[in-house]
């Protein structure tokens, strides 16, 4: 029900629980409506607290009972949780409650999907199932008895007993009550094991519904790579007997770290080469693996309270993109990070949703689950590394597992380790969690007498609620190239630590080309007057992946930005350049791929904006269409060859060497598309034997105006695999003509298989629709139109994914006033809707600056 005036939770308001847990026991006995939960709670007064209220969070519960040490008692209840006198000493609360999974369409707390009992409590989800402390710094074992007509019972820790109808499950390691976990349905297993490095043999199992068996192998391979990863790399050994995870097909979220029993969203497991894409595959992995890190960067060591929620996620974020870049290709990896920072984190730093990576505020906390929490904060850890070293961040690390494992801790106790293992005072650097927005880095150089200068002035514009920024510590990593392409200083770490400052390099025999920002070493914009000259040159001769690619990635902003605002005709020298370097064999296949890819509608939007002018989504989409047109002219004679050098013959494997092979192929067929009209695409769609294979080659006819047959077919073929649908409805609205995307939508919406109340079908559909910033922006308001009505209807159903999908508008003030206007009525219309969420409320309000 929507709050005429949402509370408003402050950092600085932060005070301990009057009352911690020493134990925790619970018994469900399971029923579709009436499920009964039975807690058994050990309550001691917290020395710490000056506050001895005794108060318990709790949602819609109906309570049944309540006991204080064997007495009954009768506690005041509002609609979030109770209050009772209690003694001034060790006490033991009890209380029986009851609730009703099947009507729990939030997918928050205990719910049903598909007939399966499973929770999610993150962040506050467990007080939907029972009264207690649901705040993360109060931690205490847990025991767990489950009773229920079905054949799987699972909860948290190791198993202590099982028998007709109940399971008995321990958690020995104290976490807050978010990590709790149960499952109970009708499920098999995969199963393996894993010997620790200390001997120990550990049960692993992934669970699914019958008929899934057949897309675990690799969820389990990767499970077994990251258990061994995190034992080499950061001495962290698993702790229980057993690790579960299991595929849920309603979550609104990627997946949950449960301490010992993983939830996750089916699509984020279940894989198979005839089902899956390779993007998919590498997906899988890096979300086993980040759940698994969670094990001890979150769970062993949690966070203090909701502010500190970058600690968790954005330590375990950067410690899964290690993993991947281990597995897979380094470079390859680091691009394809930033690429998605700037599409969705920069993007969030440039408008009215913009917040420090440690919020000092929230109204709702699922509402701060971003990508500045979770990629910029990676950045920041990445940061950290790149100032105290390889050997002083394992030091530190060392230490903060060493000194917080049990802790609920802080982003004040993260810095603290890194400054006493390496003796540096981080007070400034504390600022990239203080501080919104991205810095811009304005660079000049020059040259005399053999001494090249380069000048930095670092500049961050004002952000809501924060007009002033002071400057902030930026690690840049720079390295020099002579006019021969060679390299005459290899890459230095600069430390910038001023609003202005300048660095020198002696003993030149020319003015170099500077390779400024290697290896993306901070997340900042530099704004540097170049020359295209100077781009091609780094994109054939830097020896840093990543600005190589950034060089291509330069150019092709450039002419893009020159065809929208000037309409000028595709830049030759970009054309010869990008030529020449797909042709260039040397060259990582996957590397190739990505620099093929042009900058996204929003990067050359936000551009525009920044010098100023009003962007036009559909001169932006046109001008990415003629400069593709004019690729693929250029490189005709090379795209057969190259198509036809980078087929796999091998069986397939989701791994690096082919997955890079066919990203190439597959974007080189893109381009060929464009010349014969989908007869290559056809071919490949007959042909293929894999998703990734199959996917591309209908994208490409979809492209081409030519994919009625493949579409049908397709869906003919997958209609019993709801991932795999999942697929059809997105690829529909992602490759529509941008003046008929949002009809197609529309009727995508209409179809017998659009289940609306599921998570993934309808980011499927809807999310599609609004990541085509030409079709979703159309001048007419449709877009805008047709997201709001369904987002008014998903509202009392599931006002989480409700909230997350209205940052569809968070870009909606950079567009002209007649976009502008239509934008501003759908989201009043959202607002205006009776008893809107709370999470819905708070985000549709920033949106619109109030």
């Amino acid at each position: 029900m929507k709050d005429a005036s949402p509370q408003t939770i402050y950092l600085s308001n932060y005070t301990p629980p009057a009352f911690l847990v020493e134990k925790v026991e619970l018994t469900f006995h399971l029923n579709p409506e009436k499920t009964r939960v039975v807690s058994k709670i050990k309550f001691i007064p917290n020395p710490a607290s000056q506050s001895g209220e005794f108060f318990l969070h709790g949602e819609n519960l109906t309570l049944v009972s309540a006991r204080i040490d064997g007495q009954e008692v009768t506690p005041t209840i509002t609609e979030t949780g109770l209050t009772c006198a209690v003694p001034n000493a060790p006490f033991t609360w009890e209380a029986e409650v009851e609730i009703n999974p099947a009507a729990n369409t939030a997918l928050e707390g205990l719910y049903m999907s598909n007939g399966m009992y499973c929770t999610q409590c993150e962040a506050e989800g467990f007080r939907k199932i029972t009264y207690y402390p649901d705040r993360p710094d109060v931690m205490a074992p847990f025991s767990v008895r489950i009773e229920g007509p079905h054949p799987v019972l699972l909860s948290n820790g190791n198993p202590t007993g099982a028998g007709d109808g109940w399971a008995e499950w321990h958690d020995p390691w104290p976490k807050p009550a978010y990590l709790f976990a149960l499952v109970a349905g009708d499920l098999v297993n995969h199963p393996d094991t894993f010997t620790t490095r200390s001997g120990r043999k550990v049960d692993l199992n992934i669970w699914v519904r019958p008929g899934d068996e057949g897309k675990c192998a690799f969820g389990m391979e990767a499970l077994k790579k990251s258990m061994k990863w995190d034992e080499d790399v950061y001495g962290r050994e698993y702790d229980l007997d057993v690790f579960n995870i299991v595929a849920v097909d309603d979550f609104n979220m990627g997946a949950m770290e449960n301490k010992g029993l993983n939830i996750f969203n089916s699509s984020c497991v279940l894989a198979s080469p005839e089902t899956s894409t390779d993007m998919n595959f590498e997906r899988i992995e890096a979300i086993i693996a980040h759940e698994y890190f969670h094990n001890w960067t979150g769970n062993r060591i949690t966070c203090r309270d909701w502010f500190q929620l970058c600690l968790k996620e954005g330590l375990t974020v950067f410690r899964d993109s290690e993993f991947t870049a281990d597995m897979r290709s380094a470079p390859v990896k680091r691009i394809s990070d930033v690429i998605a920072l700037r599409g969705r984190q920069f993007r969030e730093d440039n408008g009215p949703l913009a917040h420090p990576v440690r919020p000092d505020s929230f109204v709702e906390i699922n509402n701060f689950y971003t990508a500045t929490v979770y990629e910029k904060g990676a950045e920041l850890i990445g940061m950290l590394k790149r100032l105290v070293g390889d050997d002083g961040y394992a030091k530190a690390l060392d230490l903060y597992f060493d000194r917080h494992d049990g802790d609920a801790a802080t982003i004040e106790d993260w810095l603290k380790v890194f400054e006493d293992a390496t003796g540096r005072d981080l007070t400034q650097f504390k600022r990239w969690y203080e501080q919104a927005g991205t810095p811009r880095l304005k660079v000049t150089d020059d040259f005399k007498d053999g001494t090249y200068t380069i000048n930095f002035e670092q500049e961050t514009p004002p952000t809501p609620g924060q007009l002033r920024k002071d400057p902030r510590v930026i690690p840049i990593a720079v390295g020099l190239l002579n006019p021969n392409g060679d390299e005459v200083v290899p890459t230095t770490m600069l430390e910038m630590t001023g609003a202005k400052q300048s660095f020198s390099f002696d003993g030149l025999a020319a003015r170099p080309v500077p390779s400024i920002l290697r290896d993306f070493s901070a997340p900042v914009i530099v704004q540097r007057d170049s020359t295209n000259d100077e781009r091609a040159f780094l994109l054939a001769h830097d020896t840093d992946p990543f600005n190589k690619w950034e060089a291509g990635r330069d150019l092709a902003r450039d002419v893009l930005i020159g065809m929208v605002r000037d309409g000028a005709a595709p830049d030759d020298g970009y054309l010869e350049a990008m030529h020449a370097m797909l042709r260039d064999d040397s060259l990582d296949p996957a590397f190739r791929a990505l620099a093929l890819g042009l900058p996204s509608q929003d990067d050359i939007a936000q551009t525009l904006h920044e010098t100023g002018a009003t962007p036009d989504p559909q001169a932006i989409w046109d001008a990415g269409q003629t400069l593709r047109q004019a690729m693929a002219q250029k490189m005709q004679d090379t795209l057969p060859r190259l198509y036809a050098q980078h087929q796999v013959s091998a069986p397939y494997a989701p791994d690096a060497q082919q997955s890079g092979d066919r990203a190439l192929a597959n974007a080189v067929l893109g381009l060929l598309t464009r010349l014969d009209g989908g007869a290559q695409a056809q071919r490949q769609y007959d042909a293929a034997d894999n998703m990734t294979q199959q996917l591309a080659a209908w994208g490409c006819l979809l492209q081409a105006g030519k994919g009625d047959a493949a579409t049908a077919a397709f869906f003919d073929q997958w209609q019993d695999d709801r991932l795999v649908v999942d697929k059809w409805f997105s690829l529909q609205v992602v490759h529509a003509d941008p003046a008929d995307a949002v009809e197609t939508c529309a009727r995508l919406t209409e179809h017998p298989d659009f289940n609306w109340k599921n998570p993934n079908r309808f980011r499927a559909t809807l999310g599609a629709l609004a990541m085509s910033p030409a079709a979703f922006h159309r001048a007419d308001g449709a877009g805008y139109a047709l997201l709001a009505d369904w987002l008014i209807r998903l509202d009392p159903v599931n006002p989480q994914t409700t909230a997350r999908m209205c940052t569809a508008f968070e870009t909606w003030a950079r567009y002209d006033s007649t976009r502008q206007a239509h934008a501003k009525a759908a989201l009043e219309r959202i607002l205006e809707t009776p008893e809107l969420s709370r999470d819905t409320t708070e985000m549709v309000s920033r949106i619109l600056g109030q």
